[in-house]
């Protein structure tokens, strides 16, 4: 059997969307792309929602719209895709990076810790797809100590008057909070739709606003459309139309639009999410969890609890007392049975580039401790029952034969230590 690791879901549904748009004649920037941001603020009930090329350019716009810049500081967890950091990094800023918590999200206590008066924002992470612990930063960047640390230095900073809380939720569409849509819980959501994730666009991403009410989110969206088009007043579509060919440049803006041809696979996608492609996702991790479960070394994610419930993104399965070399093992095994399977995430300090720049793991002790044993299974929606069996056997076997592998070692270093001499 082969299975790999995360697909992208294409059925009748997204051909024909996307061959309406290439007969359209129109293949850039233009109605699809609006039809898309108006499903995701149905989806997410957020007050606007801009879509452009990808994650980072969403983050790196929605920074340089808040006027972050070199000197300031933005507050990140190191267990991350490095886009998190990069996005900083690309608008001179320093990331700072915190400890994660045991359920992989950013630590609040290590926020705390982390704030002087040089931080402008925090991005906190929503892996797998589980919302962080909004409610204690809100109240953390909200009271009157912190505010009184914080140094506005642009018209948008002033205006809010405190951090800027960014949530990083490339995994985490649909995801809840509180009862509520997880978008909400935040100043500023940013989803990916790169291929792999729940709801693609092939490459893709989205700022969803939710800024207090002394922002007007109508003149936000508008400025925002212009800045991802090298701050042009006029797209090719609304050139295209007549005698309308004059335009001009109002900012310095960058080149980051989405087109008509991707968002068409996102459209087709998002229309049927929360009937059924998140449903399907929902019920393979649970069904993962009902049979781990019986195993002692299994490590369940959490899904959902009081206050929080998943988008089923990632299936972060971790295994109890296994170094990363043992992990590294298994990871070997399961894809010898044809099961291909990922980690999430190689902690920020461990790479290369933010090691020559002054990170170090050690500072991270539980960002490790998490990746030494984690192992993400395949979830999505084109998984058969016989799949998913198929998957949980997998693993079963080739965890427990390094746990045996293991206690065959102990016990031959046992005999090797009694032998004389």
């Amino acid at each position: 059997m082969n299975i790999p690791f995360s697909p992208p879901f294409i059925d009748q549904n997204v051909i024909n969307e996307v061959m309406d748009t290439l007969k359209s004649g129109w293949i850039t920037s233009g109605p699809k792309v609006i039809a898309l941001e108006k499903e995701v603020v149905r989806l997410t009930r957020s007050k606007a929602a801009i879509c452009v090329n990808s994650w980072t350019s969403a983050a790196i716009m929605m920074l340089k719209w808040f006027g972050v810049q070199e000197g300031d500081e933005v507050i990140i967890p190191a267990y991350s895709y490095c886009a998190t950091a990069l996005c900083v990094l690309h608008c001179g800023a320093t990331p700072v990076m915190v400890d994660i918590a045991d359920d992989l999200t950013i630590d609040p206590q290590r926020v705390k810790m982390a704030i002087t008066s040089r931080t402008k924002a925090i991005i906190a992470v929503d892996i797998a797809g589980l919302p962080c612990d909004y409610n204690t930063i809100k109240t953390l960047i909200r009271s009157a100590k912190v505010r009184a640390l914080f140094v506005p230095n642009s018209d948008e900073q002033r205006k809010l008057g405190r951090i800027l809380l960014i949530s990083d939720a490339a995994h985490s569409i649909g995801a809840t909070y509180m009862g509520h849509s997880s978008a909400l819980s935040s100043d500023i959501t940013i989803f990916s739709f790169h291929a792999v994730k729940n709801v693609t666009t092939a490459e893709g991403g989205c700022a969803c606003l939710n800024l207090p009410g002394n922002f007007n989110h109508e003149e936000e969206y508008k400025f925002l459309k212009i800045f991802a088009l090298n701050g042009q007043n006029k797209d090719a579509y609304a050139k295209s139309k007549g005698a309308n060919w004059k335009y001009d440049i109002l900012y310095k803006g960058l080149k980051i639009n989405m087109p008509d041809i991707c968002a068409s696979i996102g459209l087709a996608q998002i229309k049927q999410y929360k009937r059924s492609l998140m449903p399907e996702r929902k019920k393979i991790a649970e069904k993962y969890c009902n049979i781990l479960s019986n195993y002692e070394w299994f490590i369940p994610p959490t899904l959902k609890d009081f206050s929080r419930e998943s988008s089923y993104h990632i299936f972060p399965m971790r295994i109890k007392h296994i170094t990363e070399a043992q992990r590294d093992h298994i990871i070997e095994d399961i894809v010898a049975f044809g099961v291909i399977v990922n980690v999430h995430f190689i902690p920020m300090p461990m790479l290369s580039y933010f090691k020559k720049t002054g990170y170090n793991i050690v500072n991270y002790p539980n960002s490790y401790t998490q990746y030494a044993c984690e192992i993400s299974l395949p979830i999505y929606p084109t998984l058969s029952d016989a799949d998913t069996d198929y998957i949980i056997d997998a693993v079963i076997k080739a965890v427990q034969a390094q746990m045996l592998h293991s206690k065959r070692k102990e016990l031959a270093m046992v005999k090797t230590s009694y032998l004389p001499g």
